[in-house]
């Protein structure tokens, strides 16, 4: 008898919500980790933002959005539907919203790029010894955390804030709606700035300098800890769902580290999208952290270490738009394609522009955390051209991720393998090639799909015990970009003309 043959995508599936803050995607992942074509929904994701540094979204109008793209990726799946064994979830991060005692929303879901609460991290380190609650929460006092977000809506937003019940992450805000009841993951709770990253329990000395307490914030859990049960409305909805675990909600950063291979100290994630961070995931005891990084959780055996800048893709697109790059015939960049604005990058020399560039748009995160830091364009003349800044914006991301690796070695052994992912990366062999001159070091693509949602499929995968553990997962890795040495010594210098500038304002 011939024996049968494997199945092209061996069961259970996973069905993973992975919400970013410019898109949400609903895709279907097989027992080894790999996509499962046919199956993929897509929904915008619409941010409001103001010149005051607000950054929101309807977080109901986003619950739409991830349920109508789960109708449309379980049509997809049909038959296949009968195969999922859970559902994962993951969300861009740190993200906060506030609900009254009936789950209404009655503050609006803000994002790690709102800055109004940036005037609030004077009085946090008045307060509190900054140095020792980095080392106890992994998160400096900054307004991408909690602590000053919850402190400047207090002082400006009393009535309001009296009324809220529970202040939640948008996972907690899904999981509410779907099942009545929610826990925040320690991976979610983590990027918050008030989890006791060692101990895994709310600070409570932070939370005294506000009206509240843990009550007002959800149980913690462990990400491995799915709830079963769907409210009837929504098993009526997707009966291939009612009973299937669903896994709380992870933050996106840790997914993506997993998701492209970096589950271990021995290599670093290195991931711009529309913002841009360097990562590592650990086991080891971190008691003392450097003064750039933060230290988040996986889940309850795995920290990661890194940072982050608020500045990616997004610097990329903005100079676009704004700048409406033009090349010799002055032809908009609207109309030129894309192949062609990446040859025309890729032709100019390393730091051939003489400009330098902070390109702090949205505020400072890693390595200064200077929430107030607005972006800086210095050294333009009369021969200045569009291409050069979009060029040194581009350049001026991989310095700052020069920094945050700078610092993150320390806390792992010698010479890190660094795995790249990422839209931007994905699209730039260009940034891909600066990425490794600025650091140095050999910078190798990821060709894991749908990195982020693949790594909350393979810790799912991990928790029901289909996967004995995340190393098991295929390697899924692409082109390497070699550094040059002589670009590497260029751009040694310019960091430390970018590091000048930024002294010289930041002090100002």
């Amino acid at each position: 008898m011939t024996p049968a043959a494997a199945p092209l995508h061996p069961t259970p599936t996973i069905l993973t919500l992975d919400i970013g803050s410019s898109s949400l995607r609903v895709l279907l992942f097989d027992a080894r980790g790999a996509r499962v074509p046919g199956v993929e929904a897509r929904e915008p994701v619409h941010l409001r933002t103001t010149p005051a540094g607000a950054s929101e979204a309807d977080a109901d109008e986003l619950l739409v959005g991830v349920f109508r793209a789960i109708d449309t990726a379980l049509a997809q799946a049909g038959e296949r539907a009968k195969d999922i064994g859970g559902v994962a979830v993951d969300t861009f991060v740190t993200n906060l919203l506030g609900v009254d005692a009936d789950g209404r929303v009655v503050f609006p879901l803000t994002t790690y790029a709102d800055t109004r609460s940036a005037g609030e991290t004077s009085g946090l380190k008045a307060d509190f010894d900054e140095e020792a609650f980095h080392n106890r929460t992994g998160c400096r006092f900054h307004p991408s955390y909690w602590p000053a977000r919850l402190r400047w809506l207090y002082h400006t937003w009393p009535e309001g804030f009296a009324r809220v019940a529970r202040w939640l992450t948008l996972g907690e805000y899904l999981e509410l709606t779907l099942f009545g009841e929610t826990a925040v993951s320690y991976s979610a709770a983590s990027w918050s700035g008030l989890l006791d990253r060692r101990r895994l329990v709310w600070v409570d000395e932070l939370l005294a300098g506000l009206p509240m307490d843990q009550r007002h914030l959800s149980p913690l859990t462990d990400s491995s800890n799915p709830r079963r049960g769907l409210k009837p409305e929504f098993a009526r909805r997707w009966p291939a769902l009612a009973r299937v675990p669903w896994f709380p909600a992870i933050g996106d950063g840790a997914a993506a580290n997993i998701g492209s291979g970096a589950v271990a100290p021995d290599r670093v994630a290195l991931t711009v999208g529309t913002s841009s961070a360097m990562r590592s995931v650990t086991t080891a005891d971190l008691p003392s952290l450097p003064s750039g990084l933060w230290c988040y959780r996986v889940d309850g055996r795995r920290s990661l270490p890194g940072g982050a800048l608020t500045e990616g893709g997004m610097v990329f697109a903005w100079m676009k738009r704004v700048l409406r790059v033009e090349e010799d015939r002055l032809k908009p960049v609207s109309d030129v394609r894309l192949s062609e604005l990446e040859a025309a990058l890729a032709q100019m020399p390393p730091d051939g522009h003489g400009l330098t560039v902070l390109p702090f748009l949205a505020g400072e995160r890693s390595p200064g955390w200077r929430g107030d830091a607005r972006a800086t364009i210095h050294g333009l003349t009369l021969a200045t051209t569009p291409l050069d800044i979009l060029r040194a914006g581009m350049e001026a991301v991989a310095y700052r991720i020069a920094l945050v690796y700078q610092q993150l070695r320390t806390l792992l052994p010698d010479d890190p393998e660094i795995i790249a992912g990422g839209g931007a990366l994905v699209h730039s062999s260009t940034w891909g090639q600066i990425m490794a001159d600025a650091l140095g070091r050999p910078v190798t693509l990821s060709r894991a799909e749908e990195a982020t949602a693949r790594g909350a499929a393979l810790l799912a995968l991990e928790s029901l015990g289909v996967l004995p553990d995340l190393s098991a997962a295929p390697d899924l890795l692409g082109e390497t970009w070699q550094p040059n040495p002589a670009h590497h010594a260029i751009y040694q210098a310019a960091i430390q003309r970018q590091m000048a500038l930024y002294d010289t304002i930041m002090d100002a």
